[in-house]
């Protein structure tokens, strides 16, 4: 039988093999038998089941804010990371595609030298130059999906790096938006700690006066000043805060501390939405969790990866041929010199030691199986944060909600104090009780505006984003 005819006939086997064997690779992932409908503590006065907007920081209506974050998606330096990780998985995904084309190649040569006199043909000279010229093609048959597999770990492995990028901007968002929502509360805190010094300088003032009058001692004057100096000692504290969040602005947004553009301080109240939140449910969340996309590419991208190391149980199949001419003068390669070519298949097939394969499969397999792992814990993660997110903000808004109700009734209590001691009817203690309750429940309520804003930011985090137009022209801009 020649070569001819064994490789006629070996090539339907070699397909039926191809066919039992198949590229090892899911189309899909399935999603963990959880319930995906509307969130357990998605309270109807805190949120809402409309779907959260792609721009989600537009909500609360904030031109300064806005400007900042077109600068942080424009410069951060994790976001120009992350488009760099796509470039890099763009050219592994064209080396991949690359083995689908046929591969040629261009080689010459030339020397001088002896041949052996019985090699010599009689009359010729046995010193002179050798010369050569061919070109080599080769093509690989992918009849075990080895190749086609192997672009397939390759697109995954893109769309994990392009949701991956997805994620970084979500995270640059939420955390500009937190900054400026620190910077604002901090300025707010801030106001309402040098209230409270001022209506204590006010208590001194008056505390004096009935000192010097007689009607008081000199420690109701010395534990209103310390009171005093305690509350003005929060102030350095504070304002140490508000400029580290503008800081934080500032390299969010890829600029200098000292390049952050005049005025992005002024705001003195909390940003806050009074609406009830736009959250969706937990369907919408799963399909807008870059995390959990990027979790589903890459157990795609390790179930391909399957079929690369399968297809090694199967002979390499390449088409190819060379062409070529040899002489011993350079211009008779092209002029007449002897041509010769060489056209046929070649099987590569590495039959006796199948140990490395079944190593490389079952390594492929435990990489797939910690893929599909990850990704249920992926949606687990998510659930449970979305949900502990809406939790923790309904139980700030009512907390905050106490604390007003705390705050107006320290400032009658205090409204009724003063009026009682300009008139000598109470002793300093309850006076002083009486001012340093107000300041605590005033001093608190602003932390609770400040941990509102916070816990608000934290939902619009956890809920993910859409940004499918963004990555998209950043991907195609990198």
């Amino acid at each position: 039988m020649t070569f001819r005819n064994l490789f006629l006939s070996a090539v339907p086997a070699l397909a039926l093999a191809a066919c039992a064997a198949g590229p090892d690779r899911i189309a899909s992932v399935p999603t963990p038998d959880v319930e995906t409908g509307p969130f357990l503590s998605a309270e109807a006065e805190v949120v809402s089941p409309a779907p959260l907007p792609e721009n989600w920081w537009q909500l609360y209506r904030d031109p300064v804010l806005d400007g900042l974050i077109a600068d942080a998606l424009a410069a951060n330096t994790d976001i120009r990371q992350s488009v760099a990780r796509i470039a890099r998985a763009r050219a592994a995904l064209r080396g991949a595609q690359s083995d689908r084309l046929p591969q040629v190649g261009l080689n010459a040569s030339g020397g001088y030298g002896r041949t052996a006199e019985a090699q010599t043909p009689p009359g010729q000279d046995r010193d002179g130059g050798q010369f050569s010229i061919g070109a080599d093609l080769a093509y690989e048959v992918d009849l075990f999906g080895r190749v086609s597999s192997g672009v397939a770990a390759a697109r995954g492995d893109v769309a994990a790096a392009r949701a991956d990028a997805e994620g970084v901007r979500v995270m640059v968002v939420a955390d500009t938006t937190r900054a400026y929502a620190d910077a604002a509360s901090a300025a707010a805190r801030l106001r309402v700690a040098q209230s409270i010094v001022d209506l204590l300088e006010d208590s001194l003032r008056l505390t004096r006066v009935r000192h010097d009058a007689g009607y008081t001692d000199g420690l109701a004057v010395a534990r209103i000043e310390s009171l005093l100096k305690q509350r003005a000692a929060t102030i350095p504290a504070i304002e140490a805060e508000r400029r580290a969040a503008l800081f934080a602005l500032a390299t969010l947004t890829g600029r200098a501390p000292a390049a952050l553009p005049p005025g992005i301080g002024d705001r003195n109240v909390p940003l806050e939405i009074t609406a009830p939140l736009p959250v969706g449910d937990g369907t919408q969340l799963l399909a807008r969790r870059p995390d959990v996309r990027a979790a589903e590419q890459r157990v795609l991208a390790d179930s391909a990866r399957i079929g690369v190391a399968r297809a090694d149980f199967y002979p390499r199949i390449t088409l190819g041929g060379s062409i070529g001419s040899r002489a011993s003068d350079v211009g008779d390669l092209f002029t007449g010199g002897p041509l010769s070519f060489l056209l046929g298949p070649l099987i590569d097939w590495a039959f006796p030691n199948r140990e490395p394969i079944y190593a490389r499969i079952d390594a492929a397999e435990a990489d797939s199986a910690g893929s599909l792992a990850a990704f249920d814990g992926t949606v687990l993660t998510a659930l449970q944060e979305a949900e502990t997110a809406l939790s923790s903000y309904a139980r700030a808004l009512e907390r905050r909600r106490i604390l007003v109700e705390a705050v107006e009734a320290a400032e009658h209590a205090a409204r009724i104090v003063r009026a009682q001691n300009r008139e000598g009817l109470l002793n300093s203690l309850e006076t002083l009780d009486a001012e340093r309750t107000l300041a605590e429940a005033r001093a608190e309520l602003a932390d609770q505006d400040a941990a509102v804003s916070r816990q608000q930011i934290a939902v619009f985090r956890a809920l993910g984003g859409g940004w499918a137009s963004e990555v998209e022209s950043a991907d195609e801009a990198g």
